[in-house]
């Protein structure tokens, strides 16, 4: 496996071609194993990912200290080859729930001065806004942001989950350096007019969900019953007759796979890899053997034919229900 760069827009910074998505180390998706999450970030820095994306909501600030002992118990040259990727903005109960989404400049320089010291860092290298304030204009909240660049507490500006008109409003304000949205096999939305507007304005994707959760990566079975505390088991693309449907595209995903040798999740990262060097999937691996598939798919060329068998296996809008729950999916900027 040889670890391929791609740059951040035209602006941004020069990342591995597959970032490190951190947030099922400490919450959403049932227990994590620590030590072994130390241990799957370290190894991913062993083999050249250089992009860590946490948010300071995953469990409440937890993830963004376990990615702080991550990266002060790396070696040296490993530490300093990595950059943190931040989202920030959710607003927590003590319970868990979710209260809205707070993206005022003070509250962005009070969100921002948290991290920094969890992570243990001085900067953070891109930080975004986990989903649009509906209360507070984009402008105001990457002119924060822009403001903590200037003071030299934060590198670059990044979005998520916005819309094309949202992303222009921002790009108009300051740089952006990418746009952090779902995009998968079976989440194809972006297509349609974010991606068109990112090219457009020089502005990358970080792809987040490219195995939609672990639902298409050839792992999750039919009669697997999810914890209550795992975030799946409320979504609809995982609930009855949804999660039947959505199985069996990855059954006939499957068939493509073993033709060609790979794995289930091999093949659908590669899709997504394939898509244009302006995209960096994050693959969400909590396990070193998972993050070893998943690296996995660097090695995976999808010829033209094998391109439109994918997407004969599984075609845009395929899927079966809804990304998020639909009070979620109302906070959802990029799906307006």
């Amino acid at each position: 496996m040889t670890m391929r760069t791609r740059k951040l827009g035209t602006t941004g910074p020069q990342v591995s071609a597959l970032g490190l998505g951190c947030m099922g180390m400490s919450s959403m998706y049932g227990d994590a194993d620590r030590a072994e999450s130390i241990a799957t970030v370290h190894a991913a820095l062993e083999a050249g990912v250089t992009l860590l994306d946490t948010g300071d909501f995953y469990a409440m600030g937890h993830n963004e200290m376990l990615i702080g002992e991550a990266l002060r118990t790396a070696p040296a040259a490993r530490r300093e080859q990595a950059l943190v990727s931040v989202k920030f903005g959710a607003l927590r109960g003590p319970d868990g729930d979710w209260n809205g989404f707070d993206g005022r400049p003070t509250a962005v320089k009070n969100f921002a001065a948290y991290s920094l010291q969890r992570l243990g860092v001085d900067h953070i290298d891109v930080y975004r806004i986990a989903r649009l304030d509906p209360a507070v204009p984009i402008e105001e909240t990457v002119g924060a942001i822009a403001e903590l660049i200037e003071k030299g507490y934060v590198r670059h500006v990044g979005l998520s989950e916005v819309g094309a008109e949202t992303i222009r409003r921002a790009a108009a304000t300051a740089p952006v350096a990418d746009v952090q949205i779902e995009y998968a096999l079976i989440s194809r939305g972006i297509e349609r007019e974010i991606l068109p507007t990112t090219r457009e304005l020089g502005i990358s994707i970080t792809a987040y969900g490219v195995l939609a959760r672990g639902l298409i990566s050839g792992h999750f079975s039919r009669d697997r019953r999810l914890a209550a505390d795992d975030w799946r088991a409320h979504t609809p693309r995982f609930q009855g007759d949804n999660l039947r449907h959505n199985l069996n595209l990855v059954d006939a995903l499957r068939k493509i796979a073993e033709q060609k040798g790979v794995s289930v999740a091999q093949i659908a990262i590669a899709w997504v890899l394939s898509r244009g060097e302006d995209i960096v999937p994050l693959i969400g691996a909590r396990t070193r053997d998972r993050l070893t598939e998943s690296l996995g798919a660097l090695d995976v060329t999808l010829d033209e034919a094998d391109l439109a068998a994918v997407e004969e296996a599984v075609p845009a809008d395929a899927a079966a229900g809804d990304r998020y729950p639909a009070a979620q999916m109302a906070h959802l900027d990029s799906e307006r």
